[in-house]
């Protein structure tokens, strides 16, 4: 399958960034995109929102459906898969994109920044995978995707952000046992995660951080896509890392997603040199 089209995929966090990336490439195909997020007004720092997002799907080839959710309540979530699945019948791809970072030491980082993480992160995760599975199940080549990274062990990912790093590689162990528990109902799950960092509206608020050093999103957008058209019964378990899966499309030139090009790249955290 080269294809999304006619397929149904529920993004959460999906008004701007990497989520909405990833939507608008699927929507080329004439991909139904269901964008889940918090997003109804405009961030004072960070632009779009869920209704923006669906429009711009809709532009680009697909259908948007914009549905108002916070991935913290389970109340909301399932609506949300209801509304999806009533307006689309059905759903065949998840991704989980939405997530909260606070990049601080242990001393530095509030409780209820630290709930806040692992409620979006983790929790998220497992709470929208569980609401979609069902459905999951019933789809021709369903997959979840998350962006979250390689479950690297090495003390130096978690000394400077602990609170961080649990949050974010518990979306990586979602994935990780959820693969091999719906293996065979042949549902793919797998996590997706950038070498660089990537140029978004949000790494506006990290300090350090120039986005002339950074990938655009549509470099994940495309890799979504690759892993998304494979077969899921034989494309589960993975940490998939962006420009090696471009690679196994002979895809090597990858200056068109620099956000400044010719100018060195930031490596993202997770990943050893």
């Amino acid at each position: 399958m080269t294809t999304l089209k006619g397929k149904t995929l529920f993004i959460t966090g999906a008004s701007r960034g990497i989520g909405l990336a990833i939507g608008l490439r699927a929507a080329a195909d004439g991909a139904n995109v269901a964008i889940a997020a918090k997003s109804v007004e405009p961030h004072p720092k960070l632009p779009g929102t869920i209704f923006t997002a669906a429009k711009d799907i809709d532009t680009a080839g697909g259908k948007g459906l914009a549905i108002q959710c916070d991935i913290r309540d389970e109340d909301q979530v399932e609506a949300a898969i209801a509304k999806t699945v009533e307006s689309f019948g059905g759903i065949d791809i998840l991704v989980n994109n939405a997530s909260a970072i606070s990049l601080t030491g242990t001393l530095e980082t509030p409780m209820k920044r630290y709930d806040l993480m692992n409620d979006v992160n983790a929790r998220g995760t497992y709470l929208c995978s569980q609401k979609a599975l069902p459905h999951l199940t019933q789809a021709a080549n369903p997959h979840i995707l998350t962006l979250s990274p390689p479950l690297n062990m090495n003390p130096k990912w978690f000394a400077p952000h602990v609170g961080y790093t649990i949050a974010k590689y518990g979306m990586s162990m979602c994935m990780l046992g959820m693969a091999e528990e719906f293996r065979d109902d042949g549902v793919a799950c797998n996590a997706l995660w950038p070498r660089t960092v990537i140029a978004t509206a949000a790494i506006k608020l990290l300090p350090g951080v120039d986005a002339k050093n950074c990938r655009t999103p549509e470099i994940l957008a495309d890799a979504a896509h690759i892993i998304l058209t494979r077969d899921s019964r034989d494309c589960t378990g993975n940490f998939f890392i962006d420009d090696e899966v471009l690679h196994t499309e002979n895809i090597t030139d990858l200056e068109k997603y620099a956000h400044s090009p010719g100018e060195k790249l930031l490596t993202d955290i997770f990943l050893d040199d």
